[in-house]
């Protein structure tokens, strides 16, 4: 599983594919105070980027990826 749930956290681990939107919508919907950690995440599939965009959890750390953390940045509208 490349999205590990610690209880208000989720961590985003290495590919993040289509397989795992539906469970992160699940959680998200479940946790007000929901916070995502990107760090360790080196592609994110559109349909999560959908969720994240739509439940528009806390951003605890964007990717160290750079390219990937500016267009995240851009999607999620953080400036």
């Amino acid at each position: 599983m490349t999205i590990e749930y610690k209880n208000n956290l989720a961590v985003f681990n290495d590919v993040v594919s289509v397989e795992e939107a539906e469970a992160l919508l699940e959680w998200l919907q479940k946790k007000s105070a929901a916070r995502v950690d990107l760090s360790a995440c080196t592609h994110l599939h559109p349909a999560n980027l959908q969720v994240l965009m739509a439940a528009k959890p806390a951003i605890r750390a964007w990717p160290t990826d750079a390219g990937l953390a500016i267009w995240l940045m851009s999607a999620l509208s953080v400036r």
